[in-house]
């Protein structure tokens, strides 16, 4: 059970989840973005190892249990409103499950010179 300090500044959304930025904590690269709900976010701050809620499966994941490419977690930090957490890990592997390192180097809509 999340701790109930936490758990009253979660401003979650209609379906109770917040959104959960994963960053790579040494050079701050951007890998994914996943959903957590209280539950999901206890077991990331209790195991080490980022817990997401999959809204098409409706169930919870550990990143990297069938894959291998593990997200083991250096710190979580809530947003100021309380709807998002950053979770800043070591990621072992890809991020995306495309299979590239992040979930955002794929489909760049804009870029400066």
């Amino acid at each position: 059970m999340l701790d109930p300090a936490i758990a009253a500044r979660l401003k979650p959304d209609q379906s109770g989840l917040v959104a959960a930025i994963a960053q790579q904590y040494d050079t701050g690269e951007v890998l994914m973005l996943g959903w957590m709900d209280a539950e999901a976010l206890h077991r990331t701050l209790t195991t080490g190892r980022c817990t997401y809620w999959s809204r098409s499966r409706q169930q919870y994941w550990v990143k990297g249990e069938t894959s291998g490419h593990v997200q083991r977690v250096k710190s979580v930090a809530l947003d100021c409103d309380g709807d998002a957490v950053l979770v800043q890990v070591d990621q072992v592997g890809a991020a995306c499950h495309a299979g590239d390192r992040t979930c955002f180097d794929a489909d760049v809509l804009r870029k400066e010179q």
